[in-house]
């Protein structure tokens, strides 16, 4: 089923319309990003861990990202507030900007690998758990072209606080609840090793 699955989802992201857009100017994006420099890192990668990393993100991904958390269909009052006073442009930009850079890779804990890459790269049958792989890509580098992020070398504590949300319903601006549902089927045991093997991905 989950071979079925990712599939279908290749599938359907290739076909998706549209292309990376490129309407971004990272130079102005640099200067636009400035106040976000404290929570994500002059350059996108954050310092904090439960504080996403922008660099190397999708331009694409992180326009609808701000987008909706301007239109409050993601929530966060952070970052809610943040996004309020840019312009489609502003947004672009600063997307340019974080996309241009490079994310620092992390590393896994050892221990979680094994688990880890089976629910990425297999997902669960027994429990109808799809992997990961089919929308966030072998090496982690997302499917731009659908809006599928990156996830390699992601902090892991920002991925579980994300499948925790996802989980709780917390977090729904996934298109046909697909994060949502996979996220569901997750114990807090697969969170925290996928997330695991996903910062130390490269």
């Amino acid at each position: 089923m989950n071979k079925m699955f990712v599939t279908f989802v290749a599938m359907a992201a290739l076909a998706a319309a549209g292309s990376v857009n490129a309407a971004g100017d990272k130079v102005a994006g640099k200067t636009k990003s400035a106040s976000c420099a404290a929570c994500h890192g002059a350059d996108g990668n954050s310092a904090a861990a439960i504080n996403p990393k922008l660099a190397g993100q999708s331009a694409a991904y992180l326009v609808k990202q701000l987008k909706e958390f301007k239109s409050n269909k993601r929530k966060n009052a952070t970052m809610s507030a943040m996004a309020a006073v840019l312009s489609d442009q502003d947004m672009e930009d600063i997307a340019a900007y974080f996309a241009s850079n490079n994310a620092k890779a992390g590393a896994a804990d050892e221990k979680l690998v094994k688990q880890g890459e089976l629910i990425y790269r297999a997902g669960d049958d027994s429990k109808g758990l799809a992997a990961c792989i089919g929308c966030h890509g072998p090496t982690g580098k997302g499917i731009p072209s659908a809006k599928f992020p990156a996830l390699a070398g992601q902090h892991a504590d920002y991925i579980v606080s994300q499948l925790k949300a996802f989980s709780l319903g917390a977090r729904s601006n996934d298109g046909g609840k697909m994060m949502q549902t996979v996220a569901g089927k997750m114990n807090a045991a697969d969170m925290k090793a996928v997330a695991s093997y996903i910062q130390g991905l490269k």
